[in-house]
Parts: C-alpha cells; structure tokens; sequence
C-alpha cells in the first residue's frame, strides 16, 4: 500500500502525531506534523501527513501564515473547512505576539475585597459563598462561586474551597458570602465555618486572609472583628 494511502489509524498509535506531541512535547514533531495536529484528516487518497508535507512544499511557513484562504483552497485537497482552520491558526500565533495581559486586580484589604465582590451579589436573593484565590503579592488569581444556597458546614466543605487554589498555586484566599436579609452580622454556623477553613488553611499551607460577609451596601470582615 502507497505511504499516501495508509490511514493514520493505521499508523503505530507511539508514532501518530498528537500522541508524539503529548509524549515528547511540540518541539519534537516537525512543521508538517503539526500542522496534521490541526488538520485532522487528509483525503480520500491522501493522509494529513502527507498532505501536510504538500501544503508546505507550496508555501513555506511564513508565505503560508500570510495566504489567504482562496488561494489555499487551490491546493489540492484543502477544502473551506482546512483553509479556514489555517487562516485561523496564524491569526492566533499573530494576536499572541501583540497580546498582553490586563493587570490582575490588586485585594490587598476588606474593603478591596468588599468592592470587588459586592456588584456580583447585590442582587442575589440566595447565599453565594465565593472564594478569591490570590497569589503572593495579593493579586487575584482567579474567583469561583464554591456554592450557593443556605450556608452551612455540610454546603461549604474545606476541600471544595481550598481545591482550585491548591490547583492554581495559592498563597492565600478570601472567602466571602451574603446575607440576603441585608444584616451583614455572622451566624454562629458563619465562625463555626470561617474556623474550619482557617485549620484547613493551615494544613495545606494557604492562608485564609478573610471572611467577608456582605450586606445591603455595607459589609463585615470576620478578621477586622477579632473573629480570625
């Protein structure tokens, strides 16, 4: 059977493309095989490897980062669907030179926290306990919504609060919920939680900085009460 027609199934799954990418890393593989990553499928009488390895015999890497799709579908075997996910591909290499990342907002106190969170709940009429993932200089990771519904021990388990921000390398977190009734005071069931999720923070090494309960426009900080 001609190398053409040889399916990629059919190829030792060790030397297919993507498990070489996933195994060794991109650097691995040649322009061509990459290029199959993105491609997929080949042709009837064509694999992605080989049809890869013609694409670039025509246009070498930079002449085919500036082709437009109408004359990438002159090539054979190149239909809409591959010189759109061509086009594609470049275009995101492209944006990714000029890209830079917005700066991570700064939550460095309650008050910060407060103003970060209370738009998100001000209108919420169940209690939402979030959980602002920080890393070291006090900037915001990431935000996740761990429950919403009544609090209480059994909603807001440890390991839900604290397994994105081990996930994601925290140095610390804040956690925050409301009371929809408007009177930011904690409940018992509150201090009984926030000491749970201070003796966790403890044990896998990320500090609860906070517990901030909100309020109608006002809010409570269980650290700024001697309650942490």
């Amino acid at each position: 059977m001609s190398e053409y027609h040889i399916r990629i199934q059919d190829i030792q799954p060790k030397d297919r493309p993507r498990e070489r990418l996933l195994k060794n890393g991109p650097s691995a593989l040649s322009d061509s095989e990459l290029l199959a990553i993105i491609l997929r499928t080949g042709t009837k009488g064509e694999n992605v490897l080989n049809l890869c390895s013609r694409i670039l015999a025509t246009y070498n890497i930079q002449q085919l980062s500036r082709t437009p799709p109408t004359r990438l579908k002159e090539i054979h075997g190149v239909g809409t669907a591959k010189a759109a996910e061509i086009t594609a591909l470049f275009e995101l290499a492209r944006r990714l030179e000029t890209f830079t990342e917005e700066e991570k907002p700064r939550i460095s106190s309650p008050e910060a926290a407060y103003q970060f969170i209370y738009p998100k709940l001000r209108e919420q009429k169940k209690e939402s306990f979030i959980a602002l993932h920080l890393d070291t200089k006090n900037q915001l990771i990431c935000e996740e919504t761990v429950s919403i519904g009544s609090l209480n021990a059994n909603i807001v388990h440890p390991r839900e609060v604290f397994k994105t921000a081990i996930q994601e390398s925290a140095a610390a977190i804040i956690v925050a919920h409301n009371h929809p009734s408007g009177d930011p005071a904690p409940s018992q069931n509150d201090i009984d939680i926030t000491r749970k999720l201070i003796d966790t923070g403890k044990i896998v090494g990320i500090e609860l900085y906070d517990h901030i309960i909100i309020g109608d426009g006002r809010y409570l900080s269980m650290k700024e009460q001697n309650l942490i």
